[in-house]
């Protein structure tokens, strides 16, 4: 199975989503990540830097990573060419679940600017009268992540407890943004507080753009439920 994750800077996916990823590589899934600035308005590291810290992120869980660009950190727009763009990169790579950053307004706008691109290229990536030559495709799921804003209630409960101290040497790739805040605290704190919620040592949230589809309730095992 493909998986395709997506953010708007280079270290967003690390932070929001990296222990999904990882365990899903560890399943033997090949997953890519689809970056769309280089952070270039931030206040620490080139963006030279940004992308190299990047690479070595994705090569430290093992996917595969693309640069594409956008106009630049602060200045990605919600257009139908950025939503074909990334509709392109859908049908190419042809992933069966696809994350994103979530469309809710939070502390960077080019985060709900990049969800909402990404929900609309996953649509347009289907119909077969646009983007030829290339074959129309269907993902499965479309999913978001929080970056560093934390207190929705997730629709999907993950436990990562297995895959943080991988998570950890992942985010400290990038050095530059690390040392100038608490990021990876915020983040152990946040996984750390849901999992005791539901009963693990660590668990990591998504949010389904649809609602999950079941052949019958039983096939649901586990829950979340621990309070």
């Amino acid at each position: 199975m493909n998986l395709l994750a997506i953010g708007a800077h280079p270290d967003d996916i690390e932070f929001g989503c990296a222990p999904v990823l990882i365990k899903e590589i560890r399943k033997g899934n090949h997953v890519k990540l689809l970056v769309l600035s280089r952070g270039e308005a931030g206040t620490a590291g080139t963006p030279e830097l940004r992308e190299r810290e990047a690479r070595d992120a994705a090569a430290r869980m093992g996917a595969a990573i693309e640069f594409l660009d956008f106009g630049g950190d602060c200045n990605l727009q919600y257009t139908l060419e950025n939503r074909l763009t990334i509709a392109r990169e859908i049908r190419i790579f042809r992933p069966s679940i696809v994350l994103t950053t979530h469309i809710g307004e939070n502390q960077h706008p080019d985060h709900s600017v990049v969800g909402k691109l990404t929900r609309d290229a996953c649509r347009l990536a289907r119909y077969g009268g646009i983007l030829k030559p290339l074959a129309p495709h269907k993902i499965d799921n479309l999913y978001y992540y929080n970056v560093t804003q934390h207190g929705l209630k997730p629709d999907v409960v993950i436990d990562i407890g297995d895959v943080v101290e991988e998570w950890e040497a992942v985010m400290n790739c990038h050095s530059t943004q690390v040392s100038s805040r608490g990021y990876i605290e915020l983040q152990m704190s946040a996984t750390r507080l849901l999992g005791l919620s539901v009963g693990v040592g660590h668990a990591m949230g998504l949010y389904a753009n649809d609602p999950l589809r079941l052949d019958v309730l039983s096939d649901i095992t586990l829950s979340s439920r621990n309070f």
